[in-house]
């Protein structure tokens, strides 16, 4: 693993006294109607606090990229309320959304989303780009660095692994200095290795740069790396642990199992 670079430091995304990043509160998500209805979310309450790295797991099915992509923005729930920060989404016009989304929250995906015709560092900053804004150059150079990423800035994706792509990715959801990151199965399409090296990296920018981040992740390994674990199943929060070893989110695993046959 190339080595870690401290990354110019900066706000914590949060502050005490606020009611954490992001919060839910009584989110239902339904899908179709009649005897097609899928209810993928049912009264959940949930608060992610700022500057701590958030995993939530639980079966196909369960919930959990529902969850994630109401926290985020990226779908509107059927009944309740999200927070980031302060700010009511359901409040926010589709464009005022937008804006939000581009200036206060980052993203990484299981399959990396990056801009084929353009090189790593247009990838990087094309947030910036959209929104109209130039990128701090210090803050660019740091992370960088800390991600080993300075002598493939000219490539293109496909000149780079997927273990570098990744990194581009969580390059990209940082630049823009978001109050929260999140991530959807980011080492889904990466070896055992390559996975535990973009954790690391991961681990590092919530421990030295206070970055608050929540993930998606079917991989018990993945989620002991995490402050706390939420686990959701049938659309509900379930159970949550603390930090934990991967032994410790197994056997919630199994006792979620069992509760549900």
């Amino acid at each position: 693993m190339d080595q870690v670079v401290p990354v110019q430091s900066r706000p914590a995304p949060g502050a005490a006294g606020l009611p954490g990043a992001a919060r839910a509160v009584g989110l239902s998500k339904v899908y179709g109607s009649g005897s097609g209805q899928v209810v993928a979310l049912d009264n959940v309450d949930v608060r992610i606090p700022a500057g701590r790295f958030t995993a939530i797991m639980g079966p196909s099915g369960s919930g959990k990229s529902t969850l994630l992509h109401c926290l985020a923005g990226l779908d509107r729930p059927s009944q309740g309320s999200v927070y980031l920060g302060d700010t009511a989404l359901e409040s926010l016009s589709d464009s005022a959304l937008t804006e939000l989304r581009r200036r206060e929250i980052g993203f990484v995906f299981q399959s990396f989303n990056l801009v084929p015709t353009l090189t790593a560092v247009e990838n990087i900053t094309l947030p910036l780009a959209i929104a109209g804004r130039r990128p701090d150059r210090g803050l660019l150079r740091s992370l960088v660095n800390a991600l080993g990423l300075s002598q493939r800035l000219r490539h293109r994706p496909a000149e780079l692994s997927g273990g570098q792509q990744q990194r581009v990715a969580l390059a990209r959801a940082l630049v823009t200095r978001p109050r929260v990151v999140f991530a959807d199965e980011p080492t889904g399409n990466l070896d055992s290795r390559t996975g535990a090296d973009l954790l690391g990296l991961i681990r590092h920018f919530v421990d030295e740069d206070r970055q608050t981040v929540v993930m998606v992740t079917h991989d018990p390994a993945a989620a002991a790396r995490a402050d706390e674990v939420l686990f959701l199943a049938d659309g509900r929060l379930r159970d949550h642990l603390p930090t934990s070893t991967v032994e410790q989110v197994l056997h919630r695993l199994a006792a979620l199992d069992q509760g549900r046959s």
